[in-house]
């Protein structure tokens, strides 16, 4: 996949739908009886990366100041969604060793990743930063880790929404009707190739999760040094 084009169409969707009133709210932010919960292996950019994205922010919030934005304890990118959030899932249905296991066998040998968080796109209910790989290094762990799994009889829903291959990272999200859309929109085009920062990560982490990442409803299964 060429990722620039891949980031570019969509932004171009997602700029389109936001002028046009076309975008969509997400109803179950602020739902406390929202039971949604899965198991993900994610990274997290640095401290540096993180404070640059808060800046971007910080401009979003002064025109759209009821919208959702990310803390900087929540914000990461994706490695694999294991098992896919949803209603009802707890803990106590699997064996977690069995997950750390795979997740062992499939970083073995594996070059460092990279990425270079670097521009803005969208979606037509979020802002996302765009994650750009440094090699091959971060599709090789998704193969392995799509093939291992595959291979096993634990419960996985790997790629049964879409198939990830991005390594972007959401910040913003739509709760109530914006306000300022030509506005919004200036900002994320005075972004669209703002250079964040690269970093390298240090480790994985596998979390129990909520859809949206927080922290407050995040469990810390298990690290994994590189």
């Amino acid at each position: 996949m060429n990722l620039t084009e891949h980031y570019n169409q969509l932004y171009k969707s997602a700029s389109e739908s936001i002028l046009n009133g076309n975008y969509s709210l997400d109803s179950k932010i602020s739902d406390i009886s929202d039971s949604r919960f899965g198991i993900t292996l994610l990274l997290r950019p640095s401290e540096k990366i993180k404070a640059n994205i808060q800046s971007f922010l910080k401009e979003l919030k002064a025109i759209e100041p009821h919208q959702y934005y990310y803390p900087d304890s929540d914000i990461h990118i994706t490695v694999m969604s294991i098992i896919s959030c949803y209603e009802g899932f707890s803990l106590e249905k699997i064996t977690i060793e069995n997950y750390i296991e795979i997740i062992r066998k499939s970083i073995i040998d594996l070059d460092e990743i990279k990425i270079q968080f670097r521009g803005i796109t969208g979606s037509n209910s979020a802002i996302m930063i765009q994650g750009f790989p440094s090699n091959g290094s971060l599709n090789n762990l998704r193969n392995r880790l799509r093939e291992n799994f595959k291979n096993t009889a634990l419960e996985q829903s790997i790629d049964s929404r879409y198939t990830i291959s991005t390594a972007h990272s959401t910040v913003m999200r739509f709760k109530e009707k914006l306000q300022n859309p030509e506005q919004l929109m200036a900002v994320t085009e005075k972004f669209r190739d703002y250079n964040f920062g690269e970093f390298k990560a240090d480790k994985l982490e596998l979390v129990f999760n909520d859809w949206y990442q927080r922290e407050r409803n995040t469990i810390q299964l298990k690290d994994f040094e590189l």
